[in-house]
Protein backbone atom coordinates (compact mmCIF):
# COMPACT_ATOMS: atom_id res chain seq x y z
CA UNK A 1 0.00 0.00 0.00
CA UNK A 2 1.36 3.44 -1.03
CA UNK A 3 0.14 6.65 0.60
CA UNK A 4 0.60 9.80 -1.66
CA UNK A 5 0.29 13.51 0.54
CA UNK A 6 -2.96 15.71 0.14
CA UNK A 7 -0.76 18.33 -0.41
CA UNK A 8 -1.61 20.55 -3.58
CA UNK A 9 1.24 19.46 -6.08
CA UNK A 10 2.93 17.13 -4.24
CA UNK A 11 6.00 15.51 -4.65
CA UNK A 12 7.05 12.83 -2.31
CA UNK A 13 5.69 9.29 -1.84
CA UNK A 14 5.70 7.41 0.91
CA UNK A 15 6.61 3.54 0.39
CA UNK A 16 5.40 0.88 2.28
CA UNK A 17 5.00 -2.73 0.88
CA UNK A 18 4.85 -4.44 -2.68
CA UNK A 19 2.72 -7.43 -3.34
CA UNK A 20 4.71 -9.19 -6.03
CA UNK A 21 2.43 -12.60 -5.77
CA UNK A 22 1.48 -14.35 -9.16
CA UNK A 23 5.05 -12.67 -10.80
CA UNK A 24 2.60 -9.24 -10.72
CA UNK A 25 3.09 -6.01 -8.45
CA UNK A 26 0.05 -4.26 -7.56
CA UNK A 27 0.18 -0.88 -6.18
CA UNK A 28 -2.43 1.15 -4.77
CA UNK A 29 -1.77 4.79 -4.13
CA UNK A 30 -4.95 6.57 -2.31
CA UNK A 31 -6.05 10.60 -2.42
CA UNK A 32 -8.90 11.81 -2.60
CA UNK A 33 -9.01 12.42 -6.64
CA UNK A 34 -7.83 9.10 -8.00
CA UNK A 35 -9.13 6.20 -9.07
CA UNK A 36 -8.35 2.46 -8.51
CA UNK A 37 -8.51 1.55 -12.18
CA UNK A 38 -5.30 -0.01 -12.81
CA UNK A 39 -3.14 0.62 -15.57
CA UNK A 40 -0.72 -2.23 -16.87
CA UNK A 41 2.29 -2.44 -18.81
CA UNK A 42 5.57 -4.61 -19.33
CA UNK A 43 8.37 -3.27 -16.54
CA UNK A 44 11.32 -5.27 -14.50
CA UNK A 45 10.47 -8.56 -16.85
CA UNK A 46 7.02 -9.13 -16.43
CA UNK A 47 3.37 -7.30 -16.31
CA UNK A 48 2.32 -5.20 -13.45
CA UNK A 49 -0.94 -3.20 -12.54
CA UNK A 50 -1.06 0.00 -10.76
CA UNK A 51 -3.84 1.41 -9.31
CA UNK A 52 -4.81 5.01 -8.11
CA UNK A 53 -2.52 7.13 -9.77
CA UNK A 54 -2.44 10.88 -9.67
CA UNK A 55 -3.08 11.77 -13.18
CA UNK A 56 -0.12 13.56 -13.65
CA UNK A 57 1.93 11.29 -11.44
CA UNK A 58 5.11 11.65 -14.22
CA UNK A 59 7.15 8.23 -14.95
CA UNK A 60 10.11 9.94 -13.10
CA UNK A 61 8.62 10.53 -9.74
CA UNK A 62 7.18 7.22 -9.77
CA UNK A 63 10.92 5.00 -10.67
CA UNK A 64 12.60 7.48 -8.16
CA UNK A 65 10.07 7.88 -5.15
CA UNK A 66 7.72 4.93 -5.77
CA UNK A 67 9.94 2.24 -6.95
CA UNK A 68 13.49 3.51 -5.63
CA UNK A 69 14.73 2.66 -8.43
CA UNK A 70 17.16 5.92 -8.47
CA UNK A 71 19.15 5.09 -11.89
CA UNK A 72 17.01 7.11 -13.98
CA UNK A 73 18.00 10.84 -12.69
CA UNK A 74 16.58 14.00 -12.44
CA UNK A 75 18.34 16.78 -14.20
CA UNK A 76 16.30 19.46 -15.60
CA UNK A 77 12.74 18.04 -15.53
CA UNK A 78 11.84 19.48 -18.70
CA UNK A 79 13.30 17.45 -21.14
CA UNK A 80 16.59 19.12 -21.73
CA UNK A 81 18.71 17.18 -20.43
CA UNK A 82 18.46 13.39 -21.34
CA UNK A 83 19.11 12.53 -17.66
CA UNK A 84 15.92 10.81 -17.55
CA UNK A 85 16.05 8.65 -20.46
CA UNK A 86 14.34 5.50 -20.74
CA UNK A 87 12.97 3.29 -23.33
CA UNK A 88 9.36 2.33 -24.24
CA UNK A 89 8.33 -0.39 -25.88
CA UNK A 90 4.92 -1.09 -28.14
CA UNK A 91 3.51 -3.02 -31.29
CA UNK A 92 3.12 -1.52 -33.88
CA UNK A 93 -0.15 -1.94 -36.50
CA UNK A 94 1.91 -5.71 -37.60
CA UNK A 95 2.46 -6.39 -33.83
CA UNK A 96 6.03 -5.51 -34.02
CA UNK A 97 8.06 -4.22 -31.11
CA UNK A 98 9.10 -0.93 -31.28
CA UNK A 99 11.39 0.71 -29.14
CA UNK A 100 11.81 4.48 -28.47
CA UNK A 101 13.94 6.01 -25.99
CA UNK A 102 11.70 9.11 -24.14
CA UNK A 103 12.33 11.53 -21.53
CA UNK A 104 10.47 10.19 -17.91
CA UNK A 105 10.71 13.60 -17.00
CA UNK A 106 7.46 14.53 -19.35
CA UNK A 107 5.73 10.77 -19.49
CA UNK A 108 2.48 10.94 -17.48
CA UNK A 109 2.70 7.71 -15.68
CA UNK A 110 -1.61 6.18 -17.31
CA UNK A 111 0.34 7.18 -20.62
CA UNK A 112 2.04 3.81 -20.05
CA UNK A 113 -1.01 1.58 -19.84
CA UNK A 114 -0.07 -1.32 -22.31
CA UNK A 115 3.33 -0.64 -23.14
CA UNK A 116 6.64 -1.78 -22.56
CA UNK A 117 8.94 0.01 -20.08
CA UNK A 118 13.10 -0.08 -19.77
CA UNK A 119 15.33 1.31 -17.52
CA UNK A 120 18.88 1.82 -16.97
CA UNK A 121 18.27 -1.14 -14.13
CA UNK A 122 16.93 -3.83 -16.78
CA UNK A 123 20.48 -3.82 -18.35
CA UNK A 124 22.12 -6.06 -15.98
CA UNK A 125 19.70 -9.06 -16.52
CA UNK A 126 20.45 -8.38 -20.73
CA UNK A 127 23.85 -9.07 -20.00
CA UNK A 128 26.11 -11.45 -20.74
CA UNK A 129 27.42 -13.57 -17.48
CA UNK A 130 30.00 -11.37 -15.92
CA UNK A 131 33.11 -12.79 -14.64
CA UNK A 132 33.94 -14.50 -11.31
CA UNK A 133 33.04 -11.43 -8.86
CA UNK A 134 32.21 -8.99 -11.33
CA UNK A 135 28.66 -7.57 -12.41
CA UNK A 136 27.24 -8.31 -15.34
CA UNK A 137 27.46 -5.22 -18.03
CA UNK A 138 25.70 -5.11 -21.38
CA UNK A 139 27.52 -3.93 -24.05
CA UNK A 140 26.35 -0.19 -24.13
CA UNK A 141 27.97 0.18 -20.44
CA UNK A 142 30.84 -1.78 -20.80
CA UNK A 143 32.00 -0.36 -24.17
CA UNK A 144 31.14 3.05 -22.14
CA UNK A 145 33.52 1.75 -19.29
CA UNK A 146 36.37 0.94 -22.03
CA UNK A 147 36.43 4.01 -23.73
CA UNK A 148 36.40 5.96 -20.91
CA UNK A 149 32.57 7.49 -21.62
CA UNK A 150 31.98 8.64 -18.02
CA UNK A 151 32.72 11.08 -15.51
CA UNK A 152 30.96 12.57 -13.19
CA UNK A 153 28.41 9.83 -14.68
CA UNK A 154 25.30 11.65 -13.68
CA UNK A 155 23.93 12.19 -17.41
CA UNK A 156 25.77 8.37 -17.80
CA UNK A 157 22.71 6.13 -17.15
CA UNK A 158 20.38 8.18 -19.81
CA UNK A 159 23.15 8.41 -22.23
CA UNK A 160 23.72 4.26 -22.02
CA UNK A 161 20.15 3.98 -22.93
CA UNK A 162 20.04 5.93 -25.50
CA UNK A 163 23.15 3.75 -26.66
CA UNK A 164 20.64 0.58 -25.75
CA UNK A 165 18.17 1.95 -28.11
CA UNK A 166 20.51 2.03 -30.88
CA UNK A 167 22.16 -1.22 -30.01
CA UNK A 168 18.58 -2.92 -30.58
CA UNK A 169 17.11 -0.97 -33.42
CA UNK A 170 20.22 -1.94 -34.91
CA UNK A 171 20.61 -5.18 -34.16
CA UNK A 172 17.35 -6.07 -35.07
CA UNK A 173 17.99 -4.46 -38.64
CA UNK A 174 21.37 -6.03 -39.54
CA UNK A 175 22.95 -2.92 -39.63
CA UNK A 176 25.57 -0.49 -37.95
CA UNK A 177 25.10 3.36 -36.79
CA UNK A 178 27.88 5.50 -38.46
CA UNK A 179 29.28 8.28 -36.40
CA UNK A 180 26.99 10.73 -37.49
CA UNK A 181 24.05 8.69 -37.13
CA UNK A 182 25.17 8.12 -33.14
CA UNK A 183 25.24 11.75 -32.87
CA UNK A 184 21.92 12.61 -34.12
CA UNK A 185 20.71 9.84 -31.52
CA UNK A 186 22.38 11.46 -29.05
CA UNK A 187 21.49 15.13 -29.64
CA UNK A 188 19.04 14.78 -26.50
CA UNK A 189 21.39 13.72 -23.86
CA UNK A 190 23.80 16.55 -22.63
CA UNK A 191 26.90 15.78 -21.28
CA UNK A 192 28.78 18.32 -19.34
CA UNK A 193 32.34 17.34 -18.17
CA UNK A 194 33.58 13.83 -20.70
CA UNK A 195 32.85 15.35 -24.11
CA UNK A 196 31.30 13.38 -27.04
CA UNK A 197 34.27 11.79 -28.44
CA UNK A 198 34.62 9.05 -26.59
CA UNK A 199 31.08 8.51 -25.78
CA UNK A 200 31.31 7.86 -29.57
CA UNK A 201 33.36 6.04 -29.18
CA UNK A 202 31.65 3.95 -26.96
CA UNK A 203 28.37 3.42 -29.65
CA UNK A 204 30.82 1.87 -31.55
CA UNK A 205 32.30 -0.24 -29.44
CA UNK A 206 29.37 -1.62 -28.52
CA UNK A 207 28.38 -3.60 -31.63
CA UNK A 208 32.14 -5.73 -31.35
CA UNK A 209 31.80 -7.19 -27.77
CA UNK A 210 29.58 -10.10 -26.86
CA UNK A 211 26.09 -10.16 -28.06
CA UNK A 212 23.46 -9.31 -25.83
CA UNK A 213 20.04 -9.04 -27.51
CA UNK A 214 16.74 -8.31 -26.84
CA UNK A 215 13.90 -11.04 -25.82
CA UNK A 216 11.92 -9.60 -27.75
CA UNK A 217 8.98 -11.80 -28.11
CA UNK A 218 8.57 -12.56 -24.60
CA UNK A 219 7.61 -8.68 -24.41
CA UNK A 220 5.45 -9.40 -27.38
CA UNK A 221 3.92 -11.76 -25.74
CA UNK A 222 2.77 -9.81 -22.90
CA UNK A 223 1.90 -6.20 -24.30
CA UNK A 224 -0.22 -9.06 -26.65
CA UNK A 225 -1.80 -10.37 -23.43
CA UNK A 226 -2.39 -6.55 -21.92
CA UNK A 227 -3.82 -5.76 -25.54
CA UNK A 228 -6.38 -8.73 -25.04
CA UNK A 229 -7.27 -7.64 -21.76
CA UNK A 230 -8.15 -3.78 -23.19
CA UNK A 231 -10.42 -5.56 -25.42
CA UNK A 232 -12.38 -7.47 -23.27
CA UNK A 233 -12.96 -4.06 -21.20
CA UNK A 234 -13.47 -1.87 -23.93
CA UNK A 235 -16.30 -3.99 -25.31
CA UNK A 236 -17.80 -4.14 -22.20
CA UNK A 237 -21.28 -1.78 -22.08
CA UNK A 238 -20.42 1.53 -20.83
CA UNK A 239 -22.94 4.51 -19.92
CA UNK A 240 -21.12 7.39 -21.11
CA UNK A 241 -18.51 8.08 -23.43
CA UNK A 242 -15.45 8.05 -21.17
CA UNK A 243 -13.46 5.43 -22.76
CA UNK A 244 -10.92 3.80 -20.51
CA UNK A 245 -10.72 6.26 -17.51
CA UNK A 246 -8.10 6.53 -14.46
CA UNK A 247 -9.42 9.52 -12.39
CA UNK A 248 -9.17 12.34 -14.98
CA UNK A 249 -7.11 10.87 -17.39
CA UNK A 250 -9.69 9.74 -20.47
CA UNK A 251 -8.28 7.02 -22.81
CA UNK A 252 -10.44 6.53 -25.94
CA UNK A 253 -9.45 3.88 -28.42
CA UNK A 254 -11.14 4.64 -31.65
CA UNK A 255 -11.99 7.93 -33.70
CA UNK A 256 -15.33 8.01 -33.14
CA UNK A 257 -15.01 7.20 -29.72
CA UNK A 258 -12.51 10.81 -29.38
CA UNK A 259 -14.95 12.91 -31.01
CA UNK A 260 -17.79 11.96 -28.52
CA UNK A 261 -15.68 12.21 -25.48
CA UNK A 262 -14.18 15.45 -27.02
CA UNK A 263 -18.31 16.80 -27.62
CA UNK A 264 -19.01 15.75 -24.24
CA UNK A 265 -16.50 17.38 -22.36
CA UNK A 266 -15.18 20.12 -24.85
CA UNK A 267 -12.96 21.83 -21.86
CA UNK A 268 -10.77 19.03 -21.19
CA UNK A 269 -7.35 19.15 -22.81
CA UNK A 270 -5.92 16.94 -25.17
CA UNK A 271 -3.21 14.91 -24.57
CA UNK A 272 -0.44 13.14 -26.78
CA UNK A 273 3.17 13.17 -26.44
CA UNK A 274 3.33 15.32 -22.96
CA UNK A 275 6.45 17.56 -24.26
CA UNK A 276 4.14 21.15 -23.59
CA UNK A 277 1.91 19.83 -20.82
CA UNK A 278 4.30 17.94 -19.19
CA UNK A 279 5.92 21.28 -18.54
CA UNK A 280 2.89 23.28 -16.93
CA UNK A 281 2.86 20.75 -14.41
CA UNK A 282 6.91 20.10 -13.60
CA UNK A 283 7.67 24.39 -13.84
CA UNK A 284 4.43 25.50 -13.19
CA UNK A 285 2.93 23.53 -11.03
CA UNK A 286 -0.72 24.25 -12.75
CA UNK A 287 -3.51 21.96 -12.25
CA UNK A 288 -4.04 20.69 -16.01
CA UNK A 289 -7.53 18.96 -14.85
CA UNK A 290 -9.63 16.70 -17.57
CA UNK A 291 -7.07 15.13 -20.01
CA UNK A 292 -8.25 13.15 -22.94
CA UNK A 293 -5.08 11.24 -24.23
CA UNK A 294 -4.82 10.24 -27.97
CA UNK A 295 -2.31 8.47 -27.84
CA UNK A 296 -4.57 5.02 -28.19
CA UNK A 297 -6.08 6.10 -30.97
CA UNK A 298 -4.43 4.23 -33.61
CA UNK A 299 -6.42 5.36 -36.48
CA UNK A 300 -4.78 9.23 -35.81
CA UNK A 301 -1.10 7.48 -35.73
CA UNK A 302 -1.29 6.66 -39.23
CA UNK A 303 0.62 8.08 -42.13
CA UNK A 304 -0.45 6.99 -45.41
CA UNK A 305 -1.24 8.52 -49.01
CA UNK A 306 -4.71 9.28 -49.63
CA UNK A 307 -6.48 10.91 -52.56
CA UNK A 308 -3.34 12.70 -54.01
CA UNK A 309 -2.62 13.40 -50.41
CA UNK A 310 -0.28 12.67 -47.96
CA UNK A 311 -2.43 11.93 -45.35
CA UNK A 312 -0.77 12.81 -41.50
CA UNK A 313 -2.71 11.37 -37.92
CA UNK A 314 -2.50 13.94 -36.06
CA UNK A 315 -1.07 11.49 -33.06
CA UNK A 316 1.57 10.33 -35.11
CA UNK A 317 5.00 11.33 -33.40
CA UNK A 318 7.20 14.02 -34.70
CA UNK A 319 9.54 11.52 -35.94
CA UNK A 320 7.34 9.57 -38.01
CA UNK A 321 5.91 12.53 -39.48
CA UNK A 322 9.00 14.00 -40.15
CA UNK A 323 10.25 10.90 -41.89
CA UNK A 324 7.52 10.48 -43.97
CA UNK A 325 8.41 13.98 -45.01
CA UNK A 326 11.65 14.01 -45.84
CA UNK A 327 11.36 10.80 -47.66
CA UNK A 328 9.32 12.98 -50.17
CA UNK A 329 11.52 15.75 -49.82
CA UNK A 330 15.10 14.78 -48.92
CA UNK A 331 15.76 18.94 -48.64
CA UNK A 332 14.30 18.77 -45.13
CA UNK A 333 16.47 16.27 -43.84
CA UNK A 334 18.59 18.78 -41.83
CA UNK A 335 14.99 20.50 -39.81
CA UNK A 336 14.25 16.79 -38.90
CA UNK A 337 17.06 16.34 -37.43
CA UNK A 338 17.09 19.14 -35.60
CA UNK A 339 13.75 19.58 -34.20
CA UNK A 340 13.82 18.94 -30.66
CA UNK A 341 15.62 15.50 -29.35
CA UNK A 342 15.38 12.44 -30.85
CA UNK A 343 13.59 11.32 -27.50
CA UNK A 344 11.58 14.73 -27.67
CA UNK A 345 10.26 13.26 -31.22
CA UNK A 346 9.62 9.85 -30.15
CA UNK A 347 7.24 11.75 -27.47
CA UNK A 348 5.71 14.68 -29.26
CA UNK A 349 3.45 14.37 -32.12
CA UNK A 350 2.90 16.97 -35.33
CA UNK A 351 -0.47 17.45 -34.54
CA UNK A 352 0.27 18.48 -31.40
CA UNK A 353 2.98 20.80 -32.52
CA UNK A 354 0.78 22.09 -34.89
CA UNK A 355 -2.27 22.17 -32.90
CA UNK A 356 -0.08 24.63 -29.93
CA UNK A 357 0.33 26.98 -32.42
CA UNK A 358 3.01 28.32 -31.06
CA UNK A 359 4.45 31.39 -33.31
CA UNK A 360 8.24 29.79 -32.93
CA UNK A 361 6.97 25.72 -33.87
CA UNK A 362 9.32 24.68 -36.66
CA UNK A 363 6.47 21.97 -38.42
CA UNK A 364 4.15 25.14 -39.29
CA UNK A 365 6.41 27.40 -41.58
CA UNK A 366 7.57 23.35 -43.39
CA UNK A 367 3.68 22.57 -43.65
CA UNK A 368 2.52 25.96 -45.19
CA UNK A 369 5.24 25.94 -47.43
CA UNK A 370 3.72 22.49 -48.57
CA UNK A 371 0.17 24.04 -48.55
CA UNK A 372 -1.20 22.02 -45.78
CA UNK A 373 -4.25 21.71 -44.50
CA UNK A 374 -5.71 20.73 -41.19
CA UNK A 375 -8.80 18.47 -40.62
CA UNK A 376 -10.81 19.26 -37.98
CA UNK A 377 -13.46 17.06 -36.25
CA UNK A 378 -16.71 17.79 -34.48
CA UNK A 379 -18.37 14.62 -32.91
CA UNK A 380 -19.45 13.39 -37.07
CA UNK A 381 -18.65 16.46 -38.75
CA UNK A 382 -15.08 16.90 -40.66
CA UNK A 383 -13.98 20.55 -42.52
CA UNK A 384 -10.77 21.35 -43.83
CA UNK A 385 -8.91 24.50 -43.26
CA UNK A 386 -5.85 25.53 -44.91
CA UNK A 387 -3.10 26.05 -42.10
CA UNK A 388 -2.51 29.66 -42.17
CA UNK A 389 -6.21 30.04 -41.57
CA UNK A 390 -5.91 27.93 -38.29
CA UNK A 391 -4.56 30.31 -36.60
CA UNK A 392 -5.71 33.74 -35.94
CA UNK A 393 -3.62 35.34 -33.16
CA UNK A 394 -0.57 34.81 -31.02
CA UNK A 395 -2.51 31.37 -29.34
CA UNK A 396 -5.43 31.88 -30.93
CA UNK A 397 -6.75 29.30 -33.24
CA UNK A 398 -9.65 28.57 -35.55
CA UNK A 399 -10.72 25.35 -33.62
CA UNK A 400 -14.84 25.64 -32.61
CA UNK A 401 -15.88 24.11 -28.73
CA UNK A 402 -14.98 20.47 -29.37
CA UNK A 403 -13.28 20.43 -32.24
CA UNK A 404 -9.90 18.92 -32.52
CA UNK A 405 -7.21 18.58 -35.04
CA UNK A 406 -7.69 15.03 -36.57
CA UNK A 407 -4.81 15.09 -39.16
CA UNK A 408 -2.49 16.90 -41.33
CA UNK A 409 -2.77 16.73 -45.39
CA UNK A 410 -0.18 17.75 -47.44
CA UNK A 411 -0.84 17.45 -51.70
CA UNK A 412 1.64 15.14 -53.45
CA UNK A 413 2.08 17.55 -55.70
CA UNK A 414 3.90 20.22 -53.34
CA UNK A 415 7.11 17.65 -53.22
CA UNK A 416 7.61 18.41 -56.99
CA UNK A 417 9.11 21.81 -55.84
CA UNK A 418 12.06 22.74 -54.83
CA UNK A 419 11.71 22.92 -50.97
CA UNK A 420 13.94 24.20 -48.37
CA UNK A 421 13.68 24.29 -44.46
CA UNK A 422 15.57 26.55 -41.94
CA UNK A 423 16.20 26.50 -38.32
CA UNK A 424 18.39 29.30 -36.59
CA UNK A 425 19.10 28.78 -32.73
CA UNK A 426 21.58 29.48 -31.01
CA UNK A 427 22.39 25.55 -29.99
CA UNK A 428 22.78 23.47 -33.08
CA UNK A 429 21.02 20.87 -31.92
CA UNK A 430 18.19 20.35 -28.88
CA UNK A 431 16.82 24.11 -29.22
CA UNK A 432 14.11 26.41 -29.69
CA UNK A 433 14.23 28.58 -32.97
CA UNK A 434 14.89 32.14 -32.88
CA UNK A 435 13.67 31.71 -36.44
CA UNK A 436 12.40 29.01 -38.89
CA UNK A 437 11.72 29.41 -42.37
CA UNK A 438 9.54 26.69 -44.83
CA UNK A 439 10.37 27.95 -48.44
CA UNK A 440 9.22 26.57 -51.79
CA UNK A 441 9.36 27.43 -55.66
CA UNK A 442 8.37 26.49 -58.66
CA UNK A 443 9.76 28.12 -61.67
CA UNK A 444 8.87 27.87 -65.75
CA UNK A 445 12.56 28.17 -67.03
CA UNK A 446 13.73 30.90 -65.41
CA UNK A 447 10.61 32.92 -64.11
CA UNK A 448 9.08 32.18 -60.35
CA UNK A 449 5.78 30.68 -61.31
CA UNK A 450 5.07 30.02 -57.69
CA UNK A 451 6.32 30.79 -54.53
CA UNK A 452 5.73 30.05 -50.63
CA UNK A 453 7.56 31.59 -47.78
CA UNK A 454 7.01 31.10 -44.51
CA UNK A 455 8.40 32.09 -41.00
CA UNK A 456 8.23 31.06 -37.48
CA UNK A 457 9.65 33.56 -35.02
CA UNK A 458 9.03 37.02 -37.10
CA UNK A 459 5.33 37.60 -35.70
CA UNK A 460 2.67 36.00 -32.89
CA UNK A 461 1.88 33.45 -35.36
CA UNK A 462 3.75 31.74 -37.43
CA UNK A 463 2.42 33.32 -41.20
CA UNK A 464 3.41 33.09 -44.91
CA UNK A 465 5.22 36.60 -46.06
CA UNK A 466 2.65 37.33 -48.70
CA UNK A 467 3.93 41.19 -49.92
CA UNK A 468 7.78 39.50 -50.40
CA UNK A 469 5.31 36.37 -52.59
CA UNK A 470 4.02 38.93 -54.39
CA UNK A 471 7.20 40.54 -55.60
CA UNK A 472 8.67 37.49 -56.90
CA UNK A 473 5.57 36.21 -58.28
CA UNK A 474 5.86 35.88 -62.27
CA UNK A 475 9.55 37.81 -61.81
CA UNK A 476 12.64 36.49 -63.21
CA UNK A 477 14.85 34.51 -60.34
CA UNK A 478 17.22 37.29 -59.80
CA UNK A 479 19.67 38.88 -57.82
CA UNK A 480 17.64 42.11 -58.18
CA UNK A 481 14.15 39.94 -57.66
CA UNK A 482 15.75 38.51 -54.16
CA UNK A 483 16.86 42.08 -53.30
CA UNK A 484 13.25 43.39 -53.76
CA UNK A 485 11.95 40.90 -51.84
CA UNK A 486 13.76 41.31 -48.96
CA UNK A 487 12.87 44.49 -49.48
CA UNK A 488 9.40 43.60 -49.15
CA UNK A 489 9.51 41.51 -45.91
CA UNK A 490 10.44 44.37 -43.77
CA UNK A 491 6.54 45.40 -44.78
CA UNK A 492 5.30 41.55 -43.71
CA UNK A 493 6.87 41.12 -40.31
CA UNK A 494 7.12 43.72 -37.68
CA UNK A 495 9.78 40.70 -35.21
CA UNK A 496 9.74 41.71 -31.27
CA UNK A 497 12.90 41.49 -29.32
CA UNK A 498 13.88 38.70 -26.64
CA UNK A 499 15.97 36.45 -24.96
CA UNK A 500 16.31 34.42 -28.34
CA UNK A 501 16.99 37.44 -31.02
CA UNK A 502 16.42 41.30 -31.46
CA UNK A 503 13.81 42.32 -33.89
CA UNK A 504 16.59 44.22 -36.16
CA UNK A 505 18.35 40.05 -35.95
CA UNK A 506 15.55 38.56 -36.96
CA UNK A 507 14.49 40.53 -40.17
CA UNK A 508 18.45 40.46 -41.47
CA UNK A 509 18.40 36.41 -40.89
CA UNK A 510 14.88 36.69 -42.73
CA UNK A 511 16.48 38.22 -46.00
CA UNK A 512 19.44 36.39 -45.52
CA UNK A 513 17.38 33.30 -45.38
CA UNK A 514 16.07 34.34 -48.51
CA UNK A 515 19.17 35.22 -49.95
CA UNK A 516 19.88 31.48 -49.31
CA UNK A 517 17.32 30.10 -51.43
CA UNK A 518 18.48 31.99 -54.07
CA UNK A 519 21.71 30.48 -53.93
CA UNK A 520 20.11 27.38 -53.46
CA UNK A 521 18.22 27.15 -56.67
CA UNK A 522 19.37 29.81 -58.95
CA UNK A 523 20.03 28.71 -62.77
CA UNK A 524 23.45 29.08 -62.66
CA UNK A 525 25.73 27.19 -60.18
CA UNK A 526 23.22 26.76 -57.78
CA UNK A 527 24.73 25.65 -54.36
CA UNK A 528 24.55 22.38 -53.25
CA UNK A 529 22.35 22.36 -49.78
CA UNK A 530 25.36 21.17 -47.87
CA UNK A 531 27.40 23.73 -49.10
CA UNK A 532 25.81 26.62 -47.04
CA UNK A 533 25.09 24.27 -43.95
CA UNK A 534 27.69 24.13 -41.03
CA UNK A 535 29.20 21.10 -41.96
CA UNK A 536 30.69 22.93 -45.00
CA UNK A 537 33.17 24.94 -42.82
CA UNK A 538 34.74 22.18 -41.18
CA UNK A 539 35.94 18.87 -41.61
CA UNK A 540 32.79 16.41 -40.77
CA UNK A 541 34.47 14.17 -38.46
CA UNK A 542 35.49 17.77 -36.05
CA UNK A 543 31.73 18.10 -36.53
CA UNK A 544 30.77 15.03 -34.26
CA UNK A 545 34.13 14.21 -32.52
Amino acid sequence: METQSKKPHHRHVHRAAHDQADHHAIEMAMTEHVSPSPIRFYFGGRTIEVGGVQTTRTLLDWLRENRHQTGTKEGCNEGDCGACTVVLGELDAQGQLQLHSINACLQFLPALDGKALFTVEDLAALAPAGAKGQPALHPAQQAMVECHGSQCGFCTPGIVMTLWDTYEQHLHDGTRPTRQELADKLSGNLCRCTGYRPILDAGQRMFDLPEARLKRQAVVDALKAIERGHALAYAAPRATPQGERIDHFHAPRTLDELAELRAAKPQARLLAGTTDIGLWVNKQFRDVGDLIYVGNVQEMKRIEERDGQLWIGAAATLEDAWRALVQRAPSLMDVWLRFASTPIRHSGTMGGNVANGSPIGDSAPILMALDASVQLRRGRAVRTLALPDLYLDYMKNALQEGEFVQAITVPLTAFGRQLRGYKISKRFDCDISAISAGMAIELAGDTVKSVRLAYGGMAGIVKRAARAEAVLTGQPWTQEAVHAAQQALAQDYAPMTDMRASSQYRLQVAQNLLQRLWLETRAVAPLAGHATSVFSVLPHTAVVA
